[in-house]
């Protein structure tokens, strides 16, 4: 654990050093552009038009330079509340940054939950979420309501792909299931019995369990509290990541299961694949 958290404040110390560097790339050459050879002889319009070449071009470095720090920044961030994570309890950075892609499912039939895993929409749930549903709408944490049109399923694994006409910024990665550590620090994000978006934190208390009806080896039993309404959210690691789908519970207490991120991984690439052309996750 010291040695990981050692390595993410690396990390998180170059990022702060590519920041510095861009900054100081852009005065370096702003500088370089304005201190030109000496503008004498030439005419008024030529002056002008060498000027306003020059604020151009100032302009448009800027502007990239701005987009690129917004990116490290981002990255930055989640760097921070990782090592918060795995250096305390607390979730809160991680637990802000997700919300923002989680949405709650409503159908004729039912409710649960979903999450965003692309700038363009994409989101996956479980699929007896949508069993027997004529329709399905997807609710933001900001109450904005979205029809959602289905993309394709897998019963076998229990798994949906929707899609929304929404970008989004704040989308979700996948863990490999390899990198999952029993007793690790998880929390799973959801709609229990339609009270709203709710956290629960837990730990991984085992990984490549058989369950469901598939009874595949492709299951994180994990204590995390799940309810009606969380099936279909995400199990979270400590990183922010997704590493697997919420999906049933033993009538025991404090006995869930996800669905490993490797098989979600999988199985929506084959989807999209088979549906798109293109594959959504790498």
């Amino acid at each position: 654990m010291e040695r990981t958290v050692s390595r993410r404040i690396s990390l998180t110390l170059t990022i702060v050093i590519v920041i510095l560097v861009l900054q100081l790339v852009l005065v370096v050459l702003i500088i370089n552009k304005l201190i030109e050879p000496s503008l004498r002889g030439i005419s008024k319009t030529e002056l002008e038009e060498k000027i306003s070449s020059n604020n151009e071009y100032i302009t448009s470095l800027v502007n990239q330079i701005n987009k690129n720090l917004s990116t490290v920044s981002k990255h930055l961030q989640k760097e921070i509340n990782t090592i918060k994570a795995n250096t305390s309890s607390d979730f809160t950075g991680i637990i802000e940054h997700s919300l923002k892609g989680i949405v709650s499912i409503k159908t004729d039939s039912g409710q649960g939950t979903g999450f965003v895993i692309s700038p363009d929409g994409y989101i996956v749930t479980n699929a007896h979420v949508l069993s027997d549903t004529t329709y399905a709408n997807a609710i933001t944490p900001q109450k904005q309501i979205f029809q959602m049109e289905l993309i394709g399923y897998n019963n076998t694994l229990d798994i949906a792909l929707l899609k929304i006409n929404q970008s989004y910024e704040n989308y979700f990665n996948f863990t490999y299931t390899n990198n999952v550590k029993v007793g690790e620090k998880v929390i799973a994000i959801g709609n229990p019995l339609g009270l709203g978006f709710s956290v629960s934190e837990g730990i991984v208390s085992a990984i490549n369990r058989r369950g469901g009806e598939n009874y595949l080896p492709a299951y994180i039993q994990t204590d995390v509290s799940l309810n009606p309404g969380n099936s279909g959210g995400p199990l979270i690691g400590s990183d922010g990541n997704v590493i697997g789908i919420n999906n049933y519970k033993l009538n025991a207490e404090n006995i869930g299961f996800a669905l490993e991120s490797d098989y979600i991984k999988n199985e929506i690439n084959k989807i999209s694949l088979e549906k798109l052309n293109k594959t959504l996750i790498s």
